[in-house]
């Protein structure tokens, strides 16, 4: 954050021009400047313009200064500002103080993200004697849409979906009242003027219902649901399916007709009493909940009334979400007790948000659809946190966090124009501007062609939003990646270089980055813990310890590297991995002779064995891992918690994180750990954590019937002490050259696990290490954008300073390095 905020002193100045950067538009930010410089006397005018907001302003010395001071500590809720500058102005200025029409440009200002229902809005419409009674659109300058219906900057009622819908004369009178919390908020609109939710069959065919119980069309899809309905709702950013979560006969119709085999559900309540009745909440879960984000809150379900399996299989922790707009809080003021409020959608295409697809679509899942004649543009997922380690941690970003930007660390401020494509899995893409990274919301899987298209036409959105004009492309060094194909396009397109980046320390690098790691900060080492992606040499990495900076990596040490049996195949079947585990540590006869009596045993001999075995011998589509994830996965299996197939992408680590005995977890008997180890092999290449011995204790305990909860305690107590154990190895110094590192960086997917994580901190903080974690951006797939255009930003700059020193260097030089 930057406030270049010196008043000019020469005696003869009375006017001055103060910028103002940042997520200033669409906020309430020109009337908050308007009220607070009538309040100091002073005089000229408030504007927004592709750079922000500008003021110019006349007066004295000490109410400017005051002015200033209020920008910096009183501005309204939703704004960030990132930025203060103020030099002379000589030009003309009105007498009073006035707020002027925007102004165009080149956009170097932000969209605010979508904001869920505000205290005021909230009382009227539920106040009976309010002219916005009842009405599900109802917002203001303090909560209501932004991205899900802007097309470019200026955020201004005539670039959004809004400019359709003209104002009444009452919503115009509040439209241009400064005084009023409605002015310029380009979304307001009241019954008489604006969008209109409706009920209708997909089929078309006529229904009623009774006009004496049901206040109108919001209130009568409730009572749909109420009787066992599944509804179609037109939310925020896209469709969405919502059904009573305490029907079990209704949530599992709802999975089979989704397609969606065993992922979770959201829910979302009228309130947090009713959340209580079904969850643990604490207070900083319930200030999430309550938040101008609202997002889904991962919460801990308690003993209490259990709602159905089917809405969380195999999992102790619940989604829940508060209502995000007035249509959802209307719909849920008489239901006591959850629906469930999921992605209007088949599993794992794209959410809907166009009113053809959602017939099309949706008709076969939902008789009734709830809609309004409201253009969705931009399809805004909801985001995903959880409270871990003493701290909100974004697991998907999106819905009232994207796309507020993040002020690139110091050392970055003369950065180049990037796009950074992210990965496939959970994508994300990144523009850098101005010393400012602006990541996108979810887009999701770019496996599905749908969601490939909703990439791109968002890629053009922010593309516009920015004014970007990029000076080099980044991607994912993993060949085949459709990110990849995107960017390789881009790349051709617009005639600039392609540089490639390593997939883990993209991960380390969103991780410094996020943390405000200066340029010149110096290396850490980053333990990047995955699924997996594509290392040196063709290798396939997933369980990494990299000493890193931005423009560099050295791999220091890793897990050990077990064939991933079918490919891509080991990823979804968990069996598979545990094969290629206990084949790797002890062979089929050891395993045999020894556990004979144990169920995996029997579960295994019916598997192709001869094939298998074929595979392993030869490597044919079995290529090596050093991954974390997959380990996860045989671990999962081994215990029976997710053998055969797995639902969706990290259900067997999220079933084995949910298992964990927490008794088990906090006995401080450190041998009740798994033990991990760390050969001191001569002809290793590398250092790297070994389990043998942690199979053969999970192998005994399978033969002593221990508790599943207390084995998957004693694998996350062990794993995390051996990610600690070698980050102390690796810190080895002596009295001349001191440590290596202090400070540990962690990232990757597996970091999401709420046990790992806090484990691998404590076993960090006890050995006086530094530590890094995510929590603004997601530490999986999700922030892989941002790490990557950190990476590629310090590779260019640092290549500048070589040619501008002499050194001669080229762009291309970066392509495949990093």
């Amino acid at each position: 954050m930057s406030f270049a905020v010196r008043i000019p002193t020469e005696p003869s100045v009375e006017s001055v021009e103060i910028r103002v950067r940042g997520r200033v538009q669409g906020v309430g930010f020109r009337p908050f400047v308007w009220r607070s410089a009538l309040d100091l006397g002073l005089s000229g005018y408030v504007r927004n313009d592709a750079d922000g907001v500008l003021i110019r302003v006349r007066g004295g010395r000490s109410a400017i200064e005051a002015l200033l001071k209020e920008i910096r500590t009183g501005a309204p809720l939703l704004s960030s500002v990132e930025a203060i500058e103020c030099r002379a102005f000589a030009g003309d200025l009105p007498n009073t103080f006035e707020i002027a029409e925007s102004a165009s440009g080149d956009s170097n200002t932000e969209i605010s993200p979508d904001a869920a229902l505000c205290a005021d809005c909230a009382r009227d419409i539920f106040d009976p004697f309010s002219r916005r009674y009842r009405y599900p659109f109802t917002t203001c300058t303090n909560c209501g849409p932004r991205l899900s219906i802007v097309r470019r900057v200026p955020y201004d009622r005539m670039t959004t979906s809004m400019a359709a819908f003209d104002l009444c004369p009452d919503c115009a009178a509040e439209y241009v009242d400064p005084r009023d919390r409605r002015f310029h908020a380009e979304s307001t609109a009241c019954h008489v003027c604006g969008p209109k939710a409706r009920l209708f069959r997909f089929d078309g065919k006529p229904f009623s219902f009774d006009q004496a119980s049901m206040l109108d069309d919001v209130d009568a899809a409730l009572g749909l649901i109420q009787r066992g309905e599944i509804v179609a709702i037109k939310g925020l950013g896209g469709y969405q399916l919502a059904c009573d979560a305490t029907r079990a006969d209704v949530v599992e119709r709802l999975r089979e007709l989704k397609h969606r085999d065993r992922k979770p559900f959201a829910l979302m309540a009228r309130d947090v009493e009713v959340i209580r009745r079904f969850a643990n909440l604490a207070p900083d879960s319930e200030a999430l909940l309550d938040s101008a984000a609202a997002p889904i809150v991962l919460l801990d379900a308690h003993g209490g009334k259990p709602l159905p399996e089917a809405i969380a299989p195999g999992l102790r922790t619940l989604g829940f979400m508060l209502p995000t707009t007035p249509l959802h809080a209307l719909l849920l003021r008489r239901m006591g007790r959850p629906v469930v409020m999921t992605s209007g959608n088949r599993s794992d295409a794209p959410q809907v948000i166009y009113d053809a697809d959602a017939r099309r679509e949706l008709s076969a899942i939902a008789t009734y659809v709830l809609t309004h004649d409201r253009d969705i543009l931009n399809r805004v997922d909801d985001s995903v946190v959880r409270i871990a380690a003493g701290a909100t941690r974004i697991l998907r970003r999106s819905r009232g966090y994207a796309p507020a930007s993040i002020r690139l660390p110091r050392g970055f401020e003369q950065a180049p124009q990037l796009f950074a494509a992210g990965g496939d899995l959970k994508n994300t893409f990144c523009f850098v501007k101005a010393g400012n990274a602006v990541l996108s919301q979810h887009i999701g899987d770019l496996a599905d062609a749908r969601t490939r298209d909703d990439y791109s036409k968002t890629i053009g959105l922010y593309r516009n939003m920015t004014d970007a004009r990029p000076e080099a492309i980044v991607c994912d060094r993993h060949p085949g990646y459709h990110s990849e194909t995107r960017a390789e396009d881009m790349s051709r397109e617009l005639g600039i270089p392609l540089i490639e980046v390593q997939h883990h320390h993209a991960h380390i690098a969103s991780c410094l980055a996020e943390n405000g790691w200066p340029l010149n900060g110096g290396r850490v080492l980053g333990v990047a813990l995955d699924g997996l992606g594509y290392g040196e040499h063709g290798e396939i990495w997933g369980g990494e310890f990299l000493l890193a900076d931005y423009t560099r990596y050295e791999r220091l040490a890793t897990f050990k590297p077990v064939a991933m049996i079918g490919g891509d195949a080991a990823s979804r079947e968990p069996w598979r991995n545990l094969y290629a585990h206990l084949m790797a540590e002890m062979g089929w006869p050891t395993f045999a002779m020894n556990f004979s009596d144990l169920e995996i045993l029997s579960r295994l001999k019916e598997k192709p064995r001869t094939n298998l075995d074929a595979m392993l011998r030869s490597g044919l589509n079995s290529p090596k891992a050093s991954s974390c994830g997959r380990l996860f996965d045989a671990v999962a299996a081994a215990m029976g918690l997710c053998f055969e197939r797995q639902g969706y992408e990290g259900e067997a680590a999220a079933m084995l994180e949910s298992a964990v005995d927490d008794d088990a977890l906090l006995n401080e008997d450190e041998a009740l750990a798994y033990p991990f180890t760390i050969p001191n092999l001569k002809e290793a290449r590398l250092p790297y954590i070994e389990p043998l011995a942690v199979w053969n204790a999970i192998l005994g305990d399978l033969i002593l019937k221990t508790p599943v909860g207390v084995m998957a305690a004693r694998f996350h107590r062990g794993l995390a002490r051996a990610v600690a154990a070698m980050c102390v190895k690796l810190a080895a110094h002596d009295a001349e050259t001191g440590p290596r590192f202090d400070t540990v960086a962690l990232s990757g997917g597996c970091f999401h696990n709420r046990i790992l994580l806090e484990q691998v901190i404590g076993q960090l903080e006890a050995a006086k290490f530094k530590i890094l974690t995510q929590a603004k951006v997601p530490s999986g797939d999700g922030g892989l954008s941002l790490g990557q255009a950190a990476i590629a930003a310090a590779q260019l700059l640092d290549n500048k300073n070589k040619t501008a020193g002499g050194n001669r260097s080229c762009v291309s030089e970066f392509q495949g390095v990093s």
